[in-house]
């Protein structure tokens, strides 16, 4: 999909053609850079994701910017160091062979995509780890993209319905859990795509190390914890 301005990327976000919060927060620079920096360029992507704080984070660094494209730009290479970085500490993280279990998609494809093999939940193909992906419904990120991921670089990968994952954890089949995130809390509260909390609390009963794994623009240190919500203007309401 190629978008001519801002209001054509927010449309993409809305509409899930643009999706995962790192990937969110450069589409919407770059946004912004489409219709030279207008007021209604701020307002139309601010609407059109209030879930993911990478967005607001975003626009608020382009409002601030001298530069546009060099700003949009500056964006986009730190999500791709950012990745570079979570790759490094995870692979650091993760046993040889690991079972990892994944829900929804924080791969390439959540990112920028030219961090092609550095996707947030990528590791060293040298660990040997294999993936289980969960479908994670309702639109099946898991299943369309994670499976895909998985197959383009040649990780073995075993799709699962989302309620099969508390079995598999029971028979000892996953040694790893790593999620993405949407936004994070002052105090560490992770909200993520549903079905998350259920695997946290399976991890826990289990005794299976569960990570998330995010950037510094998905902390949210207006939202004290998991209890404050984003209203739809991005802002923090009880």
């Amino acid at each position: 999909m190629k978008c001519r301005n801002a209001a054509e990327v927010a449309g993409a976000i809305r509409d899930m053609v643009v999706r995962g919060a790192p990937a969110i927060g450069c589409a919407a620079a770059f946004g912004v850079v489409l219709d030279k920096g207008s007021e209604k360029s701020f307002q139309v992507l601010a609407a059109s994701r209030p879930t993911a704080v990478n967005l607001f984070w975003a626009l608020e660094r382009m409002k601030k910017a001298k530069d546009l494209t060099a700003e949009a730009e500056a964006i986009f290479a730190e999500d791709l160091a950012g990745n570079h970085a979570m790759g490094k500490l995870g692979a650091a993280l993760i046993p040889e062979r690991a079972r990892v279990m994944t829900h929804c998609n924080t791969g390439a494809l959540a990112t920028q995509v030219t961090a092609r093999r550095w996707g947030s939940f990528v590791l060293s193909k040298q660990k040997n780890i294999s993936v289980i992906a969960c479908e994670t419904r309702p639109y099946l990120q898991g299943a369309r993209l994670t499976a895909w991921e998985c197959m383009q670089e040649g990780i073995p990968c075993t799709l699962i319905t989302d309620n099969m994952a508390g079995h598999l954890m029971s028979r000892g089949e996953v040694d790893v859990v790593i999620v993405g995130a949407d936004r994070i809390a002052a105090n560490g509260d992770v909200a993520n795509k549903i079905g998350t909390y259920t695997l946290a609390v399976l991890a826990r009963r289990h005794d299976i190390p569960f990570y998330v794994a995010a950037p510094l623009s998905t902390f949210d240190p207006k939202i004290p914890t998991a209890r404050t919500s984003p209203s739809k203007s991005g802002r923090p309401t009880r």
